[in-house]
């Protein structure tokens, strides 16, 4: 076959419109694409010969802009080897490099992250090879919008023996992330659907559902969870709920108030959603068990690898109402199409391998000890509670209603190079709130946490004083 351009050596669009000679543009064109990177350095360029037919020149026109770059140092010629492109990084870039941006915080006890520095490298390596040996030719292709089946069996086997949930791999549905399945479900329930959210809660989720079309109303939360009594006086089409672990607060939704849930959404048509976000990781006792099981027609459950492998790993599942699957997966289709299907399959192998067992029984202890190291750093405070720390990667300080401001403390830990969370921003509606700071100790790596703690403790007793 004759070498072309096509065939040998790197694609690469160049510009030979502007004005002068076909060897000026050339060169030209060449040494731009270098000093903006677009060659990278060591890239092999394609023989003199197949350059010149590409783009319609003579081939003498194109050697001898070759031999001027080399002149000028942009290529370098080496017999053997053909013409590679040259490391400029010690000459001036094309064009000014971007100015740092503002330094982040020292330390940050922001709440929603898990430890990244505990992600299972080798078992997620091993599965993939696995995953990869065994697929059809056919995985590469365009996917089912529902995903791959082999995670969603595999999905339903371990949802059923760790979380207590009724699923069968044709109830769910693979999304890239919880807030995908939530925008899915509010898209789904119509526009002008009314939603009813936990007060306090998460602002962006509640954003999600608005920009799907729907509408929010303001669920209270207590110390016994979200007031589920008064769903029945608020004419809406769906409940969101974190039962396992109310998110801020921490607490458990009680089980009259799981079982009002359900009540509800039979007599109303409703829907409960179920947002599992950390429910593997309680730590004084067994997992709190899924709400769908109670009522698997009426409850849309929503788990997530987020926390239990980290954020990279764009996978979350929705196992639904046998009603509301064929329309889920619609507008899924109409969404993105179809998912990561090598991550599915690589997540589906580390389940059925065991690893992702493994591996969350590892991170249990690892939080675990994490959450008794900031409870007893914190346990000599006189003004100030910690709450919600029975299960999940946050806990929840409370200030003293008498002061000070909780703008005030934050703005202190960020004095000291500290990153904290403020219960003020989960609020529907700003108000005359209790305060308090809500510390994640998921988010540090192992080395920096003692440290992150000593400036929260610092940060503490001042306020405590």
């Amino acid at each position: 076959m004759r070498e072309t351009w096509a065939t040998s050596g790197v694609d690469l669009h160049l510009d030979l419109s502007a004005p002068g000679g076909r060897r000026a543009k050339l060169e030209r064109a060449l040494r731009e694409a270098i000093r903006t990177g677009r060659l990278a350095p060591g890239t092999r360029m394609p023989s003199s010969r197949a350059l010149a037919a590409e783009l319609g020149l003579a081939r003498g026109t194109v050697a001898a802009a070759y031999d001027q770059l080399i002149a000028e140092g942009y290529l370098t010629a080496r017999t053997g080897s053909g013409t590679t492109v040259t490391d400029l990084s010690g000459l001036p870039p094309a064009t000014p490099a971007p100015r740092p941006g503002p330094a982040g915080p020292r330390y940050d006890l922001r709440p929603g992250h898990p430890d990244v520095t505990t992600f299972p490298v080798a078992a997620w390596l091993r599965s993939t090879r696995r995953a990869l040996a065994a697929a059809p030719a056919r995985a590469y292709g365009y996917g089912d919008p529902a995903g791959r089946i082999e995670l969603r069996t595999a999905l339903a086997g371990y949802l059923g023996r760790v979380r207590g949930v009724l699923a069968s791999p044709d109830r769910i549905v693979i999304t890239t992330g919880y807030a995908q399945a939530l925008a899915l479900l509010a898209t789904v329930a119509g526009r002008g659907a009314r939603f009813a959210m936990e007060d306090p809660g998460l602002a962006y989720h509640r954003e999600i559902v608005r920009r799907a079309g729907a509408e929010v109303a303001a669920l209270d939360v207590d110390g016994r969870g979200a007031v589920t009594d008064k769903l029945d006086t608020m004419d809406v089409a769906a409940a969101v709920l974190t039962p396992a672990h109310q998110y801020p607060l921490g607490v458990t939704l009680h089980p009259a108030r799981r079982h009002a849930a359900v009540r509800w959404a039979q007599r109303s048509g409703a829907l409960v959603i179920e947002d599992d976000y950390d429910g593997e990781f309680r730590y004084d006792r067994q997992p709190v068990g899924a709400m769908q099981q109670i009522a698997p027609e009426h409850v849309a459950y929503i788990g997530t690898a987020s926390k239990t492998l980290g954020p990279a790993v764009r996978l979350a599942w929705l196992v639904l109402p046998a009603k509301l699957v064929a329309p889920v997966v619609d507008a899924k289709r109409h969404t993105d199409r179809h998912g990561d299907t090598i991550g599915q399959l690589t997540l589906a192998d580390l389940i059925d391998s065991h690893g992702y067992d493994r591996h969350i029984r590892t991170r249990r202890l690892h939080y675990r000890r994490r959450r008794d190291l900031l409870v007893a750093r914190l346990a000599g405070l006189r003004r100030l509670t910690v709450e919600g720390v029975a299960a999940g990667l946050h806990a929840l300080v409370r200030l003293p209603d008498r002061g000070p401001e909780e703008r005030a403390v934050l703005d202190l830990a960020a004095d000291h190079g500290l990153a904290l969370q403020g219960l003020g921003d989960h609020w529907h509606h700003p108000g005359d709130h209790p305060g308090g700071l809500i510390a994640g100790y998921g988010t540090p790596s192992e080395g920096s946490y003692p440290a992150a703690l000593d400036i929260l403790v610092r940060v503490l007793r001042a306020v405590d004083a």
